[in-house]
């Protein structure tokens, strides 16, 4: 399967490029993981269910992936730079909890929302809070290298003097006189500006004040990590100082990633990851979703149409699909009938799943099975297009009905290939799932065996039971359909 020419977008590049690991058949793979202070929103849901898929993929092709995605539990700041407050202690503080208490509770909703999208369980799920030392020996040799100083018992990386000699910027596209001037634009007041010796310079140890209560000691006093360097000094740790890819979404271009390629470079000496990938953002009405801004719909909410501006309450998989019918690096608008029709898409493979398994073969086959294949495999090795791998997809279903119907024919060899792929793509590398009505497990068995009463009913000319089976069936989703080779349902 390692010969499949898989090419991805490199943000470093801006190019396309031809996927090739530093280790032959084995692929370190970073991503930023949660700020856990809150429920996890559908803007959550579009890199984890990305990089999911991804991690699916690249093991079906063969690779033996380490998958490493953290837990932000500390050192996250209000504005998403060096000032406010700790989003988690502000939440503890809301709630009138202990920060660790509000870690634990959202890293566990987190990780139940995760399962209900069947995103699989990552190699590794390091948390900030964990690998304090690791950070703060990352400090220290960047500090030895020149590229940061202790200013008041906080620690900050001097952009400037590093950007005389690195390209600071260049990921996220940043010019970086451009950066110092915004900076400088800012009001001098925010809590450390006054500290560093420029106001693009960004902390990577923070002091802290006695109110402070998340606060671990260092060489330069008691206080806490910056956001940054917890990416830096966690992925080093697990993957080493150059690995594959780091991925996460669009918004964590600047500063977060470009932060982090400082770091590394500055403790390291050499650039930490060979391919950056970024998934494009969830807006409403245009503008990004998010917690910051207020307008997230949680996943919770999602599941239970709860949300004011939810018409219905849309499954995990409907949520799953929504985000796979668009390539990720495209924008994702969230509107009712996008997830309406989402739904639609998706209850059409799971039905057309159905009826595979009761395809009989013929003679010959009327459609080229092969080259959907084929085609599904090229979309996928094209830069993760799900996009056009749903529409390959959604040709096999049009085949599995016609054949159903007996508009078209299929070979047993033909059939069985697409049993195989089809099954695989759909469940295995997209995962998705047929989602059970009611929480039962069984519920193929168990219409089988109402099924059979109707059709005993039937041949017993018991007419009144079999519509009165066919019409509450068709009350809660289930169409029944009367043909010669036998009954069968569909979920509608």
């Amino acid at each position: 399967m390692l010969t499949h020419q898989l090419h991805i977008t490199n943000s470093l590049s801006r190019k396309k490029e031809k996927f090739e690991s530093i280790v032959p058949g084995r692929v370190g793979m970073y991503v930023c993981g949660p700020t856990v202070y809150g429920h996890p929103h559908l803007g959550h849901a579009r890199p984890y269910i990305t990089f999911d898929v991804f991690y699916r993929y690249l093991t079906h092709l063969g690779y033996k992936v380490r998958y490493v995605r953290n837990i932000t539990d500390v050192g996250h700041l209000e504005n998403d730079a060096d000032s406010g407050e700790d989003k988690i202690a502000k939440k503890a503080r809301l709630e009138q909890l202990e920060p660790m208490e509000i870690v634990e509770l959202y890293t566990q909703k987190f990780h139940e929302a995760m399962h209900l999208l069947n995103n699989l369980p990552v190699n590794i799920e390091p948390r900030a809070s964990g690998h304090i030392i690791e950070q703060i020996e990352m400090i220290k040799s960047i500090i030895a290298n020149g590229w940061a100083y202790e200013s008041k018992g906080s620690v900050y990386f001097d952009v400037v003097n590093y950007s005389k000699t690195h390209d600071y910027g260049k990921l996220s596209g940043r010019v970086i006189d451009e950066l110092i001037a915004g900076a400088g634009n800012e009001r001098r007041e925010l809590e450390g500006q006054a500290e560093k010796r420029n106001p693009a310079d960004f902390a990577l140890w923070k002091k802290a004040a006695p109110e402070h209560i998340m606060r671990w000691p260092s060489p330069w006093g008691d206080g806490f990590p910056g956001w940054h360097i917890e990416c830096s000094a966690m992925s080093t740790k697990y993957l080493g100082e150059t690995f594959d890819i780091h991925g996460g979404g669009m918004d964590l271009l600047f500063p977060h990633h470009e932060s982090e390629v400082a770091q590394s470079k500055g403790a390291c000496g050499k650039a930490p990851v060979r391919y950056w990938m970024h998934n494009n953002m969830i807006t409403i009405n245009g503008q990004k979703m998010g917690k910051s801004l207020g307008n997230f719909i949680n996943l919770e909410e999602f599941f239970t149409g709860s949300h004011k501006l939810l018409e219905q309450a849309y499954s995990p998989m409907t949520i799953r699909f929504f985000i796979l019918q668009a390539h990720y690096r495209s924008p994702v608008d969230f509107s009712n009938e996008g997830l309406k029709a989402a739904e639609k898409g998706l209850s059409r493979l799971m039905n057309a799943a159905q009826t595979l398994r009761r395809l009989t073969s013929g003679a010959s086959s009327t459609s080229d099975i092969p080259s959907l294949q084929k085609a599904c495999y090229e979309a996928m090795d094209d830069d993760l297009n799900t996009a056009i791998t749903l529409s390959h997809l959604f040709e096999c279903a049009r085949i599995i009905n016609s054949v159903h119907a007996g508009t078209e024919t299929i070979t047993a060899a033909d059939l069985e290939l697409l049993k195989n792929f089809f099954t695989e793509f759909v469940f295995s590398i997209l995962g998705l799932k047929e989602e059970s009505v009611g929480g039962g497990s069984d519920i193929d068995a168990l219409l089988q065996m109402i099924l059979k009463v109707r059709t005993d009913a039937k041949a017993n000319k018991d007419f009144s039971t079999s519509d009165k089976i066919r019409d509450e069936l068709a009350a809660i989703g289930f169409k029944i359909k009367d043909e010669k080779s036998g009954t069968s349902w569909t979920r509608e």
